[in-house]
């Protein structure tokens, strides 16, 4: 396993379920973190608790592209290089094609495929400078299997599943790692707005798939894992 103590990372949507879990477990095993998120005062909270100083936290807009750029002066204005990124931010938005507009689409697009776009554009480069980094991104079950009313979502992850694979290529001859984590249904804020009959009890709870991310950040350098499954024991799709 690979030390954490001292590495530099960077956390994207760590005001969420997940990111803010995963952000305490990293901070417990001595890494350093960066953390951004959307809601400044839920930001602010996750800092306190990772003991993150006011500078290594970033108020993102992803409505606003130019914000991915105002992240990446602010990250490296703190650290030399990153070392690990987690991409744990995203919208969900479940309905059908009768009601799904193309607001809805696009917006959905934006913030599950556009913005991991933009980080990679921002922070791929500092990785390539030094030929290593791990990247990980939740594109989660819907980014394999497909489901009624997900058609926004489906397309958002599938799409964000393609292009980790395609820069896969790009970096093959490098030490840069590139995981995908398949969660299935997970009892978090995702849900709140989501009106969907559905048994949260028996979902994968957020502490879980904090922890599996926490795992693949120590995987050593010799090896990668490419893909990670996690599911609750009885909603298996795959």
């Amino acid at each position: 396993m690979q030390l954490l103590k001292d590495k530099h990372v960077l956390i994207v949507g760590a005001t969420g379920s997940i990111g803010s879990r995963t952000a305490l477990l990293l901070a417990g095993s001595g890494a350093k973190l960066f953390l951004a998120g959307r809601n400044t005062e839920k930001l602010q909270a996750v800092a306190a608790s990772c003991k993150v100083s006011p500078e290594r936290c970033f108020a993102l807009d992803d409505s606003q592209p130019g914000s991915i750029n105002e992240l990446k002066e602010s990250y490296f204005q703190q650290f030399p290089a990153i070392d690990i990124l987690i991409n744990a931010a995203g919208i969900g938005i479940i309905k059908s094609m009768d009601t799904l507009d193309e607001t809805d689409f696009l917006n959905t697009l934006n913030a599950n495929l556009v913005m991991p776009f933009l980080l990679m554009k921002a922070f791929l480069p500092a990785m390539k400078a030094t030929k290593t980094g791990l990247i990980i991104n939740i594109p989660g079950v819907l980014g394999k299997v497909p489901m009624a009313g997900a058609a926004a979502y489906c397309a958002s992850k599938y799409g964000l599943v393609g292009m980790m694979q395609s820069i896969r290529e790009e970096v093959k001859r490098t030490d840069i790692r590139i995981t995908n984590l398949f969660l299935g249904g997970v009892d978090s804020a995702f849900w709140d707005t989501i009106d969907l009959k559905v048994q949260r009890e028996k979902m994968l709870q957020a502490d879980e798939a904090a922890k599996a991310i926490w795992f693949l950040c120590q995987q050593p350098d010799s090896g990668v894992v490419s893909e990670m499954v996690l599911q609750p024991f009885n909603h298996q799709a795959i």
